[in-house]
């Protein structure tokens, strides 16, 4: 296949011409003297005209690599040969990236994300457990130049946290973490037990969109109770002598959000009223998916008793997702925040597509 030929099925498959589009109308609007009338909508506009810029500037880059192939490969040269088989397989794994990034397209794929998660039942154990979990979600993001602001965070008693709310900025970063939604387990010996026994923990991992639009779900005034309380701990750097953190509960789920990273209460209460709508959203995109998977007949609940993935450390090394069969012995890069193989198994096997299991 030509370079050409190539590059006109690409534009095919992913559609670049409708993004060349997208992007000249974006761009147009981000000039319009009057942009920043409207501050929630420029910053949608400019994010999105610079991600799509961005992944438009790859596959340009990716076009240009593989016309340069091509000619260095007609030159039928033996002295090239090592660096063509290099620059081959580079390109494999980079058009690979790129075609399960186009598999990415569900309605909030491509947006950011809230994670929270929960330490289960077992105290100091199981809240470690949450923080080593928070740890590797961190360094997952920081891998990949995401980046990640503490909300709200409760510590632990004596060790760890017992629960902590973050956001998630970057490119497809829901279409990844939502993989992540589930019951993590643990086994291993415990640091906190003096006779060094084996302990078993639970954390719950939480994930919705952090959609940067208006999220059109109306909440009535008389469905939600509001707190102030005054910040403090990780997750509340800019602590004040007044009650600036916010908690919301609404009334009719349960639903509990806080935020006391912010400096004001004003702006803490806009942005757990933010948080409130993307999980109400989150509840109604999930009741859909689980009503679509009993006509299919695959429904599984997400409730507790329901682990998508165990962490084992002792008396072997393990990581393994149950969904997919997906694990490694690797045991300390996946707590590391290496998940890309975890994460693309997962929602390999969502769409349908064949993935090996292992790493």
């Amino acid at each position: 296949m030509t370079s050409a030929t190539l590059w006109i099925t690409s534009r095919c498959v992913f559609d670049l011409a409708g993004k060349q589009s997208e992007r000249a109308q974006l761009e147009e609007q981000s000039a319009a003297p009057d942009l920043w009338d409207d501050p929630r909508n420029a910053k949608k506009v400019t994010r999105r005209a610079a991600r799509l810029r961005a992944e438009l500037d790859r596959w340009h880059t990716l076009q240009q690599r593989i016309h340069d192939g091509i000619e260095l490969a007609e030159l039928d040269d033996a002295s090239l040969a090592d660096d063509l088989a290099q620059e081959v397989a580079s390109l494999e794994d980079e058009v690979g990236h790129l075609e399960f990034q186009a598999m990415l397209s569900g309605p909030y794929d491509d947006e950011d994300a809230v994670l929270a998660i929960h330490a289960g039942a077992g105290g100091t154990e199981a809240q470690d457990w949450a923080q080593m979990l928070l740890r590797m979600y961190l360094r997952w993001a920081e891998a990949h130049g995401h980046e990640t602001e503490i909300l709200d965070q409760t510590d632990g008693d004596e060790a760890g946290i017992k629960s902590v709310t973050v956001s998630v900025a970057g490119d497809y970063v829901y279409g990844y973490l939502r993989s992540e939604r589930g019951v993590h387990r643990l086994v291993r010996l415990s640091p906190f037990d003096a006779a060094k026994r084996r302990h078993t923990s639970f954390a719950l991992v939480e994930v919705w969109p952090d959609v940067d639009s208006d999220i059109d779900i109306e909440i009535d005034d008389k469905d939600i109770h509001i707190d102030t309380f005054r910040a403090g701990g990780a997750g509340g750097q800019h602590v004040q002598k007044n009650d600036t953190a916010v908690r919301i509960t609404h009334l009719p789920t349960g639903i509990v959000v806080s935020c006391q990273n912010e400096r004001s209460q004003t702006q803490n209460k806009e942005r757990a009223m933010h948080v409130l709508k993307a999980r109400l959203l989150a509840i109604e995109q999930q009741k859909r998916e689980e009503e679509m998977a009993a006509l299919k007949g695959d429904h599984v609940s997400a409730g507790w008793g329901n682990q998508i993935r165990s962490y084992v450390l002792h008396p072997y090394h393990m990581v393994k997702d149950l969904r997919t069969d997906h694990e490694t012995g690797n045991t300390t890069a996946v707590l590391d925040g290496r998940l890309d193989g975890f994460m693309e198994a997962y929602l390999r096997a969502q769409m349908g597509v064949h993935t090996e299991t292992g790493e």
